[in-house]
């Protein structure tokens, strides 16, 4: 065969050969749409309640695999959504508390000026940690948030292509790009209940109380309230599926449904128990895997910036603290989740939990306190308003105990089989001490494994955080060379990611490798490391 012929041959294989790579890196790369909300518990018909129809999300549930024990790792929102963020557990980073670097807005109710003293600071994972949408970035994404962040950390400009009330990911340069997107609705926060957000639809008198609430006309109207915007979260939701439906992505989006912790109400949000980290979850596959299948496997939120990571086929980078439960580079099944409780803006605590299938064990590490301090952001509800002047007037029946008890048991236990409620705590009964054992054992050995920043006063992890005087520091200012037609950026500042962007660019761009801009082009940079402050943005005129 001639040597020109041949060598014709060779590159038709090679292109060939190219061109199916892409094709397998592409559908290795399906989109992923997270859809969100805040402060809901599994209140939803197809987790066994009918006290509302949502016909959206029991449509979703017919169309997605039913995770039945998803649990988030704090039962309020800022530790959580770093959680998600990071793949990291908030005790390990110095986001356990709510929050770290701003104050709560019912700020000016607190007249304690040790309250008042309590430092503001930012949570630092260990250099090189990034949040997971970077990885994501680099390796070919379209990342949107609209729009929550609060990740306990100022947002770096590198987390996102978007991150705005207006992201979408039909915002994304080329139609054709992978995308990440995340949409997160508000309408079932706690805030929602302080009064009617939603249409009145239902009816005080046909909502199920739990046993720790009392029956009074308020905490049902209150409950009522969440039930009636429950029904107007399922519409929104229905908004954004039908947007991917429009733009014939369904086919080729993994969709997630979750919240981001339990209900906003009292006795459920910024606990440990199932009614605060307990939430629904659902997953639908572009090819309808497991449509109208449950799954009983144990899932902690430390575990959803791995499982993204693999089902894009992005390697999951060392410092993630979770488990991958789908994708390719899916672990081993959970044997227990972990759960927290810390300051509460202000009220100072400090609580670990350890659950598996079916025990609950919680640690607490300040018995000396009571379960319902000073917390004037969620005083602002009537709900808990009633509950203070039945506890004053000594209305509270025996299931309430955690509303009325002064101190608290240094261990509490769980069979959350018999006892989904948490209300008759076995740490007492000899029957149980083996299991308990067990599950305190978990506890002691996590512990050891990853520590717990969560044991250091605030003062003093500052200055853990930030060595040796508490002082944040400054990330070093990047670098830019050019060579030929390349700019190179580079940042001293150990693990910096580095963000430029260029005249024309909507967005900042997360740099990768060396890239080109017209001659004359003013380019910026800068450089970020999680936890300190950003370095100065820098400038270079492209030659």
């Amino acid at each position: 065969m001639p040597t020109a012929l041949l060598t014709r041959l060779l590159s038709a294989v090679i292109l060939l050969l190219h061109i199916g790579a892409v094709l397998n890196a592409a559908e290795e790369q399906p989109n992923i749409l997270w859809i969100t909300c805040e402060d809901m518990s599994a209140r939803l018909s197809f987790y066994g309640d009918d006290t509302v129809k949502t016909p959206r999300l029991a449509q979703l549930a017919e169309e997605s695999v039913r995770y039945n024990h998803c649990y988030g790792t704090y039962g309020v929102c800022a530790p959580n959504r770093h959680t998600l963020i990071m793949g990291m557990y908030p005790s390990t980073t110095g986001a356990m508390a709510m929050r770290t670097w701003k104050r709560t807005s019912a700020l000016h109710l607190i007249k304690d000026p040790e309250l008042l003293a309590i430092p503001t600071y930012e949570a630092t994972p260990p250099a090189g940690a990034k949040c997971f949408t970077e990885y994501l970035r680099a390796n070919g994404y379209y990342c949107s948030n609209n729009s929550k962040e609060d990740y306990q950390f100022r947002t770096p400009i590198t987390a996102w292509d978007d991150s705005s009330r207006k992201a979408h990911w039909r915002n994304r340069p080329d139609d054709q790009t992978p995308f990440f997107s995340v949409f997160n609705f508000t309408i079932t926060h706690e805030s929602k209940v302080h009064k009617q957000s939603s249409p009145t639809v239902v009816d005080p008198a046909d909502v199920e109380l739990p046993p720790y609430y009392p029956d009074t006309p308020i905490i049902r109207r209150d409950l009522a309230r969440h039930y009636d915007n429950i029904i107007a979260l399922d519409s929104q939701v229905g908004e954004v599926l039908d947007q991917l439906e429009e733009d014939g992505l369904a086919d080729d989006t993994i969709v997630f449904f979750f919240s981001d912790h339990g209900d906003g109400l009292p006795r459920a949000k910024r606990w440990v128990y199932d009614s605060g980290i307990h939430v629904p979850l659902l997953v639908r596959y572009p090819d309808g895997k497991g449509a109208g299948t449950t799954n009983d496997d144990l899932v902690s939120f430390v575990d959803f910036a791995p499982t993204v990571l693999s089902l894009a086929g992005v390697p999951l980078p060392a410092h993630l603290q979770g488990t991958a439960f789908l994708g390719p580079a899916a672990g081993e099944k959970r044997e227990y989740i972990f759960a927290f409780r810390d300051r509460m803006d202000p009220a100072t605590e400090r609580i670990r939990a350890v659950r598996d299938h079916r025990f609950k064990y919680v640690r607490n590490y300040r018995p000396d306190l009571p379960y319902i301090a000073f917390q004037p952001y969620r005083d602002l509800m009537e709900l808990m308003q009633e509950i203070h002047r039945l506890n004053e007037e000594g209305k509270l029946n025996e299931d309430q105990w955690q509303f009325t008890a002064r101190h608290k048991p240094l261990e509490e236990f769980y069979d959350t089989e018999n006892d989904p409620h948490e209300i008759h705590n076995l740490a007492g009964d000899p029957k149980w001490f083996s299991e308990m054992a067990r599950l305190r054992d978990a506890h002691e050995r996590f512990y050891l494994m990853l520590g717990d920043l969560g044991e250091l006063p605030e003062t003093e992890l500052v200055k853990h955080l930030w060595r040796p005087d508490g002082e944040q520091p400054e990330t070093a200012v990047p670098v830019i060379k050019q060579q030929g037609d390349k700019i190179q950026v580079s940042c001293d500042t150990e693990g910096a990611s580095i963000a430029f962007r260029r005249p024309g660019d909507k967005n900042w761009q997360l740099y990768v490798e060396p890239f080109t801009a017209p001659e004359g082009a003013v380019v910026k940079a800068q450089a970020i490391r999680l936890g300190w402050k950003p370095s100065p943005t820098v400038e270079h005129k492209a030659r």
